[in-house]
């Protein structure tokens, strides 16, 4: 039987504050920048004036974005280069996390979550600077052809060569520092579950078919989910510092064309515009991708 709220209140009183904290912080910091930005997307906001002060003009900063003829390139970059993270990034976490958690001594599990979690806290700057080392015109991947008397090429200038690097530095990044999810899946596992499937002759594939993946299953819809939401905003950061005037014509996406226009031309009608709707698709993801994750699995975020 379901106890009456006040119950529940008096019972769990010593959390609610904590309750309380979350929730102001994320209606300052997140819900309240979300009206304003709508707001100013609805008006056109010139450096100088207040908010309140600006002219309305309705929806006219969405037509203006929506009849740019940018925006068919902007879109294609933008999910070429997100279909390409979703696509190679979801698959070696789930991997690394398997190889690990399946290492027979618990040091080395322990040695090689820490190994693999490092790079994540490496900033992008660092991170360039490593890509720039090993594929620079002069760097260690062209000094290595050219002792092979191979042909050498500038990889970071090469527009067939940006979307690889781009996806492969964020999964040497980022890889390891979200299998956290899965190992806190799996470590919930009863360690005589694998015991009883040994003894049954099952092998390594054979336990991480039956117990392993059905047991992660959740955590992979939820991942599976969020990057589908997610998918029109790349790692901002990352491109910025990537990107150059040779690879321009396939390196540039929304999130730059709004930082380039929104805040360098000070249009801050259209950047908010711009993110806005972003923001609608990516609901409208989120809700979608959860609707049939749970048609065809049974399983959703909520």
């Amino acid at each position: 039987m379901k106890k009456p709220l006040g119950y529940r209140m008096k019972k769990y009183r010593v959390l609610i504050p904590f309750v309380v904290i979350g929730i102001v912080y994320y209606f300052i910091f997140n819900y309240i920048p979300i009206i304003w930005g709508f707001i100013i997307s609805l008006k056109d906001f010139k450096v100088g004036s207040t908010i309140s002060s600006a002219p309305w003009v309705g929806l006219k900063n969405y037509i203006e974005v929506i009849e740019n003829p940018e925006m068919k390139k902007l879109l294609i970059n933008t999910l070429r280069i997100s279909v390409a993270r979703l696509v190679f990034n979801f698959i070696p976490p789930i991997l690394l996390t398997l190889v690990i958690f399946d290492l027979k001594t618990a040091v080395f599990k322990k040695v090689g979550q820490t190994i693999v979690y490092v790079p994540h806290f490496f900033s992008w700057v660092i991170i360039y600077g490593i890509v720039y080392a090993f594929f620079c015109g002069t760097g260690f991947v062209n000094a290595t052809l050219t002792k092979l008397g191979l042909q050498t090429q500038d990889f970071l200038t090469s527009k067939q060569a940006f979307v690889p690097l781009l996806v492969g530095s964020q999964v040497w990044k980022e890889a390891g520092w979200n299998t956290i999810l899965y190992f806190a899946a799996l470590t919930g596992i009863n360690p005589e579950l694998f015991e009883a499937a040994k003894l049954d002759g099952a092998g390594p594939i054979a336990r991480i078919r039956v117990i392993s993946l059905p047991t992660m299953l959740p955590v992979i819809t939820f991942s599976l989910i969020m990057s589908i939401g997610n998918i029109l905003n790349n790692d901002f950061e990352q491109i910025l510092l990537f990107y150059n005037a040779s690879v321009y014509e396939v390196a540039d996406i929304i999130d730059t064309w709004v930082y380039r226009v929104g805040l360098g031309k000070m249009q801050y009608s259209i950047g908010s515009a711009v993110s806005m709707m972003k923001g609608v698709i990516s609901m409208l993801l989120i809700l979608g991708s959860n609707k049939l994750s749970r048609k065809l699995t049974g399983r959703g975020m909520f």
